[in-house]
């Protein structure tokens, strides 16, 4: 086993949804990062999870070659195998999971389990040039299309969910919206790009009124179907001639929901420092109002380099190396038992 720090290599896989990812970093820099996208589920508009894990099955030994390859190491170099053991979709979970076991087991290393959506926080942690790490104790806001929660982060491994959607993630929301408005899969990215062209208040939407520091997103996108199907029943033209505001003022709506969420979650924490994380933080709208914040309001916000927003391996290996180093000082590492899951908490 490879203890030495200055020489510790971790091989990262994720196959949490519909994105084969492996990476390879040497401590906290990425060596190696791909990602092998699956478009057929363009054709369907969402993902369809039995094709999903059988292109996981296709993809997972070119990705993790590619991987090594580009990270121009010797798989016997590796230190220990990182895998996503959940939450998501179980059947590409399995895939992931099946091989890191195989590997780790072939190469007699250890095998780390990262929870999905605690890499999407310490994704922050990636040595990246221009990029500051946050401090502990920070709020962490995962956003992305499965999940919405704000985290208190006290350590790498010491993290409590102070708020969550009740009902729909944002990043579906985001999805959905498109899909009334006939845009293409997936829809969030699409909706954003017109937003930018268009008035933001031109439609004014209600914001759901959920206590505490919780979300609920599936009002707001009832609401907004009703509004298209009014319009378009007194103007056939109504999207075409309004795409672009009808956008705007979507995202206006929703970048406000999640930016009232983490005001009340400042002031009850006193924290001021906010990573963003998940594939929903590539909004340029969300990424406007946090860095405002930090004029407005004081705040220090991080937002993650966009290829460490969607799901890829690197945050996967992040975590993999924290966990690696702690486990080596506590001589305490897992065995082979561990399995996904696809509902997994932080």
């Amino acid at each position: 086993m490879n203890t030495d720090s200055q020489k510790t290599y971790i091989l990262a896989i994720e196959s949490s949804c519909d994105d084969t990812a492996a990476a390879v970093l040497q401590n906290d820099k990425v060596l190696s990062n791909v990602v092998a996208n699956q478009a057929i589920h363009q054709e369907y508009g969402g993902v369809v999870p039995e094709l999903a894990s059988r292109a996981h099955q296709q993809n997972i030994v070119p990705v993790v070659t590619a991987a090594l390859r580009k990270a121009n190491i010797d798989k016997k170099q590796l230190s220990a195998i990182a895998f996503t053991s959940g939450p998501g979709l179980l059947g590409s979970l399995l895939v992931g999971t099946s091989f890191a076991k195989s590997f780790a087991m072939g190469l007699d290393i250890p095998l780390l389990d990262i929870n999905h959506m605690k890499a999407h926080i310490l994704a922050h942690f990636i040595d990246e040039e221009g990029y500051d790490k946050p401090s502990f104790p920070f709020i962490g806001v995962t956003i992305s299309g499965g999940h919405t929660q704000i985290v208190r982060v006290d350590d790498y491994f010491k993290m409590e969910v102070i708020g969550e959607t009740i009902d729909d993630a944002v990043g579906e929301a985001f999805d959905k919206s498109a899909k009334i408005m006939d845009l293409p899969y997936p829809g969030g990215p699409l909706i954003d790009k017109y937003a930018q062209l268009g008035n933001p208040k031109a439609f004014p939407f209600t914001k759901p009124k959920v206590g505490g520091l919780n979300f609920s997103f599936s009002g707001l996108k009832t609401q907004i179907m009703y509004f298209v199907q009014r319009q378009q029943e007194a103007n056939p033209d109504f999207l075409k001639e309004n795409r672009n505001d009808v956008c705007a003022s979507i995202q206006y709506t929703i970048v406000n929901i999640l930016m009232d969420k983490i005001k009340k979650a400042v002031k009850e924490t006193g924290i001021t420092e906010i990573a963003i994380g998940g594939g929903v933080s590539a909004n340029s709208g969300i990424r406007t109002a946090l860095k405002n914040a930090e004029t407005t309001h004081g705040w220090k916000t991080f937002l993650p380099k966009f290829q460490y927003t969607t799901d890829n391996a690197a945050m996967i290996g992040i975590v993999g190396y924290l966990k690696y180093k702690d486990l080596v000082e506590r001589d305490s590492f897992q065995n082979l038992e561990v399995s996904a899951q696809s509902r997994l908490k932080i």
